[in-house]
């Protein structure tokens, strides 16, 4: 079955309205599927002044409306900063360098913000492709480059990032600090618009309030997340994520004081609400949550 202009159209216009996204990668033979198995080109999503992002086309569930490679540089700089080249798909990755190129920019460092498939299988070929080190926390995904830890700043031509180390999605996780215009970008810590997988709740939180303490001392314009549109009001953003995962706590404290002794009897009746589909990936942020209240943290 062929794919309409207007399907297409729609299908670029998505970042606008996530519920339609999330409709249209509903089904495996949804608009947005039906366009990747086409090849449809990479769509190159409206940042700021120095940063855009390639977006993959990879939507699903847990991608959302697909990973965000985000380009970063200084107006008229010469090299740009790549953060999350994304999956191994040849497409995605050509698509991101051709846009760094017509941008007049070569890659001078490519950035992980942690080692998730969607985010850094692609990265070793990129670094090939863009004559580029890799720079990672977590060392079996550096290629050619240095390690990235809290407090680095990375720098290319004028343009510089600060590296926070925000730790609870993975082990690895990191969120970069774009102070010439009070941006962050934060990979799988919050995203466009849903919420991420946790895998260690007490780290999670300890990042969300981090994020939530500097936007209320310094101030943070806009979220640069790794999956879903731009946020133009991080701290409201921030503070419905810690709003949200503490309210679930009390719902899977509930659940196991009701008798519930598995994450997956806590998902039954914490999440019956749910898509069944996504109850795998709720039971492993259900395991995070019963894991922090027998911490007694």
């Amino acid at each position: 079955m062929g794919i309409s202009r207007r399907e297409i159209q729609a299908a670029r216009k998505f970042l606008a309205e996530p519920s339609a996204a999330l409709a249209m990668m509903g089904s495996r033979g949804g608009v947005l599927g039906r366009l990747a198995a086409r090849g449809l080109p990479e769509t190159v999503i409206g940042g700021t002044d120095r940063a855009a992002a390639v977006l993959a086309v990879n939507p699903s569930p847990m991608t959302l409306t697909g990973t965000n490679s985000w380009i970063l540089a200084e107006p008229g700089a010469k090299r740009a900063i790549v953060v999350d080249p994304g999956p191994n798909d040849g497409r995605h990755l050509r698509a991101v360098l051709a846009e760094v190129h017509r941008r007049g920019l070569d890659v001078g460092h490519i950035l992980l913000t942690h080692g998730h498939h969607d985010h850094a299988a692609g990265a070793k070929r990129f670094s090939r492709m863009a004559k580029a080190p890799v720079r990672a926390l977590d060392p079996r995904h550096r290629h050619g480059g240095e390690g990235l830890v809290e407090g680095d700043v990375i720098e290319a031509d004028g343009l510089e990032l600060r590296v926070w180390g925000t730790p609870g999605h993975t082990e690895d996780s990191l969120s970069f600090w774009l102070p010439a215009e009070r941006s962050v970008l934060t990979g799988d810590t919050v995203l466009g618009y849903g919420t991420t997988i946790v895998s260690d709740l007490g780290d999670y939180l300890d990042s969300l309030q981090r994020m939530s303490d500097h936007a209320a001392e310094h101030g943070i314009d806009r979220i640069l997340p790794g999956h879903g549109p731009v946020l133009e009001e991080p701290a409201k953003a921030v503070a419905a994520y810690l709003g949200h995962r503490r309210a679930r706590l009390e719902q899977v404290r509930g659940a196991l004081e009701a008798g519930a002794t598995t994450a997956r009897e806590v998902v039954e009746t914490v999440y019956a609400d749910v898509d069944r589909k996504l109850w795998p990936a709720a039971e492993w942020s259900v395991q995070a949550q019963m894991n922090y209240l027998a911490s007694g943290r």
